[in-house]
């Protein structure tokens, strides 16, 4: 394996962005495998699911609400705690941030940290870092399991169905109109990030999902998916490579590899299926060391630091 740049520095080109209405209420704001952001227009109100990385890549997705609707930004939904998620919350100046209480506790557990670490991973996404208001982005509404709000008449679940890419990924749920916002817990053609994921309850989670039928769905990165063969897409897309990377490191496990040479082995075993994936090279390091971390003597993720993403890089990648 040849020496790459840490994680996405050297991905610096500037992606197309589509705005596009996928149910009476819902649109999504997607950017060719970049973080993706879900848009409910409600009957007196709006609600933002995942903020953009900075106040400044948010203004275009405000932008884009208002050539739509008029109506205010009142709820902004945090799906789960990343920087890359959270950090141009601030823009839209909502009445409410809502999160699971578990995203909240990863707030306190880790924020900072995550923080510094991704503003070092996404160099073109934090491009305007200066824009980021000093500190947390803090939700000021938290639940556990299931919240509804109600903007008018429609009906809003915020719903915890299990844990997959983080342990308090949130899914935004339009049960009138079968339209879900999946945060990062369903990608399409793009590489789930895992470094912080529970590989053995995520396939658990993407069933629960899957029950509810939907038949819209906007993922975390990649298009916006319509009709139930395109969510089912996703969902087994999704489904499988972290099946793969669990199989493939769980093997290495068993058979006494240390990290290293399982990490040399699950890409080449993966990459054939998945390389052409947006993030795959990014990825793969940081999920590798967090499904080693969990088939071997870590139920929980630990904490990344600027730090900890560097020695690592250089472990496996250098």
């Amino acid at each position: 394996m040849s020496t790459k740049a840490f994680a996405s520095q050297a991905d610096l080109e500037e992606k197309q962005v589509t705005f596009a209405q996928l149910s009476e209420h819902a649109w999504a704001y997607t950017a060719e495998g970049d973080p993706n952001t879900g848009i409910i227009i409600g009957d007196d109100a709006v609600l933002v699911a995942d903020t953009q990385a900075t106040p400044a890549m948010a203004a275009d997705v405000i932008r884009r609400i208002r050539e739509v609707t008029d109506k205010p930004i009142k709820y902004v939904v945090l799906t789960h705690y990343h920087a890359v998620r959270v950090l141009g919350a601030s823009a839209y100046q909502p009445q409410q941030i809502i999160a699971s209480q578990d995203t909240y506790d990863l707030i306190v557990e880790r924020g900072e940290a995550d923080k510094a670490s991704e503003i070092g991973r996404f160099p073109r996404l934090f491009r305007n870092v200066e824009s980021v208001p000093a500190g947390m982005t803090w939700p000021t509404i938290t639940f556990t399991g299931k919240m509804t709000l109600w903007l008018g008449k429609l009906e809003v679940q915020l719903l915890q169905l299990g844990r997959g890419h983080t342990k308090g990924d949130t899914v935004v749920w339009l049960p009138g109109e079968k339209t879900l916002l999946s945060g990062d817990l369903v990608e399409f053609d793009a590489t789930p990030y895992a470094g912080d994921a529970y590989f053995q309850d995520w396939p658990q989670t993407l069933s629960n999902i899957a029950a509810l039928q939907p038949q819209a769905l906007v993922p975390g990165r990649g298009p916006a998916l319509k009709g139930d063969a395109q969510v089912q897409a996703g969902l087994d897309a999704t489904r499988s490579f972290i099946s793969d990377v669990w199989a493939k490191v769980k093997a290495g496990v068993a058979a006494g590899q240390d990290l290293n040479a399982v990490y040399k082995a699950t890409y080449a075993a993966l990459k054939p299926t998945y390389g052409h994936w947006v993030i795959f090279d990014h990825c793969m390091p940081f999920d590798v060391t967090r499904c080693y971390d969990e088939a071997t003597q870590f139920r929980d993720p630990r904490v990344w630091t600027a730090e900890r993403d560097q020695q690592m890089w250089a472990t496996l990648e250098g």
